[in-house]
C-alpha cells in the first residue's frame, strides 16, 4: 500500500508556549571591512537572564532564558535568531554547566528536560546543568513545511506515483518548496555547523571557559563538530549513542531501517509470549500482522484525537520510537491492542506525540522578518526540523537521472531492510532532493581531533545508532576518543545502564575517564 511521509510530526514533544523567533537587528553594530572576520563580540558579551519558564505543567525549580546568535555568521548584522534555553541549578558548589543535547536532529530539549531531568540530578552536585531547543526547532525559531498537502508517495504497488518515478521528484520538489514557505528565513542557516557555533555562544554566555556537553544520538554529531570547530574550548565531551560523520543519507537509511526491524522482532518475540499480545502467539503471523495494519491504515486512515487522519506511516513513526527503549514495551502492547480490537489511536499517539496535543497553528512570517503567532510551535515541526538538518548536513544531491534510475533498487533495498520502516526511511531520505546541497565540513574536517579526551558510549543492542558507528567515529576523531562498550539494548546507554551512568557521572564531575575499550554488561541495566 502507499507509504507516504506526512508533514504532521511523528516524534512529536510536549509543546512549550513562548515560541522564541527571529529578530531583525538595528544600528549600532560594529562595522566589518570585507576582508576581516564578521565582527561577533556583541553575542560575545552576553550573559543568559534566568527566570521562570512560561508554560503550564513545568517543574518548578527549571528555569528557562535565551541567548541571542547571528541568523547567518557570515553576516551578523543582518538579523538574529534567539534560542530557547532550560537549566537546574547546581545544588553543591558550581563549577559551571554542562550543555544536554538529546538528540533527534529535530529533538526540543526543553520539553526533554521538563519530562526527564531527574536522571540528571546527579551532575548538579557540581554544575548547572543547560539544554536548548537548537535553531529551527522547538521555541527557537520553529521550521514548518505547512499542512501536509504535499505528501510524498513511495509506494510501488502500482499507483501513480509508483509507476511514474518522475512523480515522485516533482513531488519531492512541491515537497521542498513548501517546507521553505512555510519555515521562513532560518531554514536557509539550520544544520550542525550553524548549531555548533550557536553552542560556542552559549557557552560564552553561560559563563565557562571550556564547554562541558552530554550529547545522546544525533546530539553526538553536534558534539563532534563542536571539538572540530572549537578545539581549544573542548571540556569535558560525552558522546552516547554515537552518530555517523560519512555514510550518505541513503546509507544511514538502510542501518536505522534494519536497527529497527530487529527491535520490532524483539517486541513481537516478547508480546507473543503474552496472551494479551493483540497479534496472537505466532511470531512469524504476529509480523504479518503488523505489515497488514500499516498497510490498511495507509489505505484507510483512522479519525485521530487531533481530528487528523492517523495513517499506517503515523503508526510506524510512533512504533519506531517506542522501540527506542524495552521499558515501553508493556506500554506499547496496550497501545496496539487498543488499536487494532477498538480502533482507538490515543494511547499509540502518545508515542507519535509525546502526551501531548499538537497545536496545529501554522507559522507565518511577519513583515519584517521575524516570526509571528509565537505562542505554538508548528504541528509538523519535529519532521521538517528534521528533514532540514539532515539535509543541511550531507552534500550529496544525486541528479534526478540517477534518483530515477536508482528508486526501484533503492525500493527493493529498503524493503528487505524492514518491510514496515523502509518505506518510511526511504521517503525521508530522498526529502533532501530540491534542496540546496549541503555542507561538506562534517565529512571532510570532522576527524584526527587535537583535544582534551572525550568519551564516546556505543549500545550493542541500539536501534538507532548501530556499534559499529561508534568505533567508525572513534577512530575518525583519533586518539581524543575513548569508546565504552555497553553491551545492553535500547537507544543510548546513560538512562538504562547503571554502569553507563555511573562513567559518565565520574568523568563529568570528577574527569575519570574508564579505559578505552572496556565495557557495561547488559546485566546492568537501572531499575
Amino acid at each position: 500500500m502507499p507509504a507516504k511521509l506526512s508533514t504532521r510530526p511523528m516524534l512529536r514533544r510536549c509543546a512549550v508556549t513562548g515560541a522564541v523567533g527571529v529578530v531583525l537587528l538595528g544600528t549600532g553594530l560594529p562595522t566589518v571591512t570585507d576582508n576581516a572576520e564578521p565582527d561577533l563580540t556583541r553575542f560575545y558579551r552576553q550573559k543568559v537572564a534566568w527566570g521562570k519558564c512560561p508554560g503550564e505543567g513545568l517543574p518548578k525549580d527549571m528555569q528557562c532564558g535565551k541567548v541571542t546568535v547571528p541568523l547567518d555568521y557570515a553576516h551578523p548584522k543582518a538579523a538574529t535568531l534567539d534560542l530557547a534555553l532550560a537549566r537546574y541549578r547546581a545544588t553543591g558548589e558550581k563549577r559551571g554547566s554542562v550543555l544536554l543535547n538529546f538528540g533527534g536532529p529535530g529533538g526540543a530539549g526543553i520539553p526533554e528536560f521538563a519530562a526527564g531531568g531527574k536522571d540528571f540530578m546527579e551532575l548538579t552536585d557540581g554544575y548547572d546543568i543547560v539544554t536548548f531547543d537548537p535553531r529551527g526547532v522547538g521555541r527557537s525559531s520553529p521550521v514548518s513545511c505547512g499542512d501536509g498537502e504535499e505528501n510524498v508517495d513511495m509506494s510501488d504497488d502500482g499507483t501513480e506515483l509508483g509507476r511514474d518515478p518522475q512523480s515522485v521528484l516533482a513531488h519531492l520538489k512541491q515537497a521542498a518548496d513548501a517546507c521553505a514557505r512555510h519555515s521562513g528565513p532560518v531554514l536557509p542557516h539550520i544544520g550542525t555547523v550553524n548549531a555548533s557555533r550557536d553552542m560556542d555562544v552559549m557557552r560564552q554566555a553561560l559563563g565557562d571557559k571550556k564547554l562541558n556537553y552530554l550529547g545522546f544520538s544525533y546530539g553526538t554529531r553536534l558534539g563532534a563538530v563542536y571539538a572540530a570547530q572549537f578545539p581549544g574550548k573542548v571540556g569535558r565531551l560525552v558522546l552516547d549513542g554515537v552518530d555517523t560523520l560519512t555514510e550518505p543519507l541513503t546509507e544511514q537509511g538502510v542501518a536505522g531501517a534494519q536497527g529497527q526491524q530487529k527491535a520490532l522482532e524483539e517486541f513481537i518475540n516478547w508480546c507473543v509470549k503474552d496472551i494479551a499480545c493483540p497479534f496472537g502467539q505466532d511470531p512469524r503471523e504476529a509480523r504479518k500482522q503488523v505489515v497488514r495494519l500499516v498497510d490498511s491504515l495507509d489505505e484507510d486512515p483512522v479519525p485521530s484525537a487531533f481530528g487528523e487522519p492517523f495513517t499506517g506511516q503515523d503508526l510506524v513513526g510512533a512504533i519506531g520510537q517506542a522501540l527506542y527503549s524495552e521499558e515501553l514495551w508493556p506500554s506499547l502492547e496496550r497501545a496496539l491492542a487498543s488499536l487494532v480490537e477498538d480502533g482507538d489511536t490515543h494511547a499509540v499517539e502518545t508515542f507519535a506525540f509525546g502526551g501531548a496535543a499538537p497545536t496545529g497553528r501554522k507559522q507565518t512570517e511577519d513583515p519584517d522578518g521575524g516570526l509571528v503567532d509565537d505562542e505554538d510551535i508548528p504541528l509538523d515541526n519535529a519532521p521538517a526540523a528534521l528533514m532540514a538538518i539532515n539535509c543541511a548536513d550531507d552534500p550529496d544531491r544525486p541528479a534526478a537521472k540517477q534518483i530515477v534510475s536508482d528508486l526501484d533498487r533503492l525500493r527493493a533495498q529498503y524493503a528487505q531492510a524492514s518491510p514496515v520502516f523502509g518505506p518510511y526511511r526511504l521517503t525521508g531520505v530522498l526529502m533532501c532532493y530540491g534542496r540546496p546541497k549541503g555542507t561538506d565540513f562534517i565529512r571532510d574536517e570532522v576527524k584526527d581531533l587535537r583535544t582534551p579526551k572525550m568519551l564516546l558510549v556505543g549500545t550493542r543492542g541500539d536501534p538507532a545508532t548501530p556499534y559499529r558507528w561508534t568505533v567508525e567515529t572513534a577512530r575518525r576523531l583519533g586518539p581524543a576518543a575513548v569508546v565504552l562498550d555497553n553491551k545492553g539494548s535500547g537507544h543510548t546507554g546513560y538512562t538504562s545502564s547503571k554502569c553507563v551512568h555511573g562513567k559518565v557521572d565520574a568523568f563529568l564531575l570528577y574527569g575519570t575517564l574508564p579505559a578505552d575499550g572496556s565495557s557495561c554488561g547488559p546485566e546492568d541495566g537501572r531499575e
